[in-house]
């Protein structure tokens, strides 16, 4: 039995003629009243055992926007529930109106709408739903908890969808060239023409000129239905908060600018997430929704406070494509020991594909170079130096084995990954 503040100020009141007439039988006598007043109320109030709620919690929400869960009272008893209703969503669900009056007359039921504005990506949930049942006079009520689990979805805002139109132009206009003269890998045969003056002459088909009297040359173009796989470091490293967003969702964002841009460009793609197990995985298949599987996949992921395995890593890529890739590691340039982990990992991908290092720079560190007013402020900005001559070292020798580095700031990260990816297309490499 829950005692309601309406019963604490009648006890109050009652003090009066308690102190201006002290005696045992005058506080006896108001204990008296307020007790049976609120013991009828109890007895008054809808018997909980005959009240039901039904909750219907929307699949899926995208970040930043709203959801409504609805709850259903049923009131099966005889008497009218005045009641307050409870959703324990946790805070992260950002529930505007989780508690809630409902008065529901004998034999009826009714929906009560809890608004939800998520500030978390992730699977949120809600493992019970609170009722408190008053009597008329609303001095004490009966209550119960009542276990009625709902999950909420709440998918990765994908805000660099902006940058899709202008990098798939550029790829249009890449694979439009009338001639595109590249040659060995990456490339596919396109059409034949007429040589004109500067064409390269290892491109002439020589049966084709035997054939028209005329000296003919092949055209190239960027080759479609490539693959490319993309691993997204979930490690500890990608639970750091750049921009007051972890590193995690920026590469989220990344990977999905980029499938995207490249299922659109003809290739196929394949996308997982690793620390030392398998947290998620996705990829192209025939008549499937890539973006969709993507961003299934992306939502429930969480950084793991472990370190990265790199050396399952290439077992990883290779379980997912025994081809000729480009594969792109999201990870960061500053985990832990490079020399170690990072840079034999890459060299070694290299040997055999394409490979990619796309990794987010704090713009703290520009903010700290540049002040040097106070003697602290110094200090800070000889440490930001030495973070960033260690990350253009790590850099300079990923370079050296051919691997292709991005570092970028969070909102720069995502296009310029898709920048990257349409250069190696431009220049035959994929």
């Amino acid at each position: 039995m829950a005692i309601s503040g309406r019963l604490v100020l009648l006890a109050a009141a009652g003090l009066v003629p308690v102190l201006l007439f002290p005696g045992w039988l005058t506080v006896l006598g108001v204990l008296l009243v307020l007790g049976a007043l609120a013991v009828l109320d109890v007895l008054l109030a809808a018997a909980l055992q005959q009240v039901s709620v039904e909750r219907s919690a929307p699949a899926n929400v995208t970040l930043g926007g709203v959801a409504d869960a609805v709850l259903t009272v049923r009131n099966s008893g005889p008497r009218r529930l005045r009641a307050v209703v409870r959703d324990a969503w946790q805070p992260s669900a950002g529930a505007e109106n989780p508690v809630q009056e409902a008065e529901v007359p004998a034999g009826e039921r009714r929906r009560l709408n809890v608004r939800l504005r998520p500030v978390r990506r992730g699977d949120l949930s809600a493992p019970h739903i609170t009722v408190r049942s008053f009597g008329p006079l609303r001095l004490a009520a009966r209550q119960k908890t009542v276990h009625a689990a709902g999950s909420l979805r709440v998918m990765p805002p994908f805000n660099s969808r902006r940058h899709l139109p202008s990098k798939l132009r550029r790829l249009r206009d890449l694979d439009g060239k009338a001639a595109v003269q590249i040659r060995g890998a990456g490339t596919e045969f396109d059409s034949l023409r007429d040589y004109v003056r500067g064409d390269d002459v290892r491109s002439i088909d020589w049966r084709a000129t035997a054939r028209r009297s005329a000296v003919v040359v092949r055209t190239w173009r960027p080759e479609r239905d490539r693959r490319v796989v993309i691993m997204l470091d979930t490690s500890r490293t990608a639970a750091a908060r750049v921009n007051d967003e972890p590193r995690l969702d920026t590469g989220i964002e990344a990977a999905l600018l980029l499938g995207v841009l490249a299922e659109r460009g003809g290739d196929r793609v394949d996308f997982f997430a690793f620390d030392r197990r398998m947290r998620a995985r996705a990829g192209t298949t025939a008549g499937g929704n890539l973006l969709g599987q993507l961003v299934q996949a992306a939502a429930p992921l969480q950084a793991e406070l472990i370190e990265l395995d790199w050396a399952q890593v290439p077992a990883q890529v290779r379980a997912v494509s025994a081809h000729r890739s480009l594969v792109v590691l999201l990870t960061s340039l500053d985990s832990g020991a490079p020399e170690e982990g990072l840079i034999p990992l890459a060299a070694r991908l290299a040997q055999q594909h394409v490979v990619v290092v796309a990794s987010v720079r704090d713009p703290l560190l520009g903010e700290m170079l540049q002040d040097r007013t106070t003697a602290a402020k110094v200090f800070r900005a000889a440490a930001a130096e030495r973070a960033l001559l260690e990350r253009e070292a790590v850099t300079a020798q990923l370079r050296q084995f051919g691997v292709e580095v991005v570092d970028a700031e969070p909102h720069q990260l995502p296009p310029a990954l898709a920048d990257a990816y349409i250069r190696l297309k431009a220049a035959g490499r994929l």
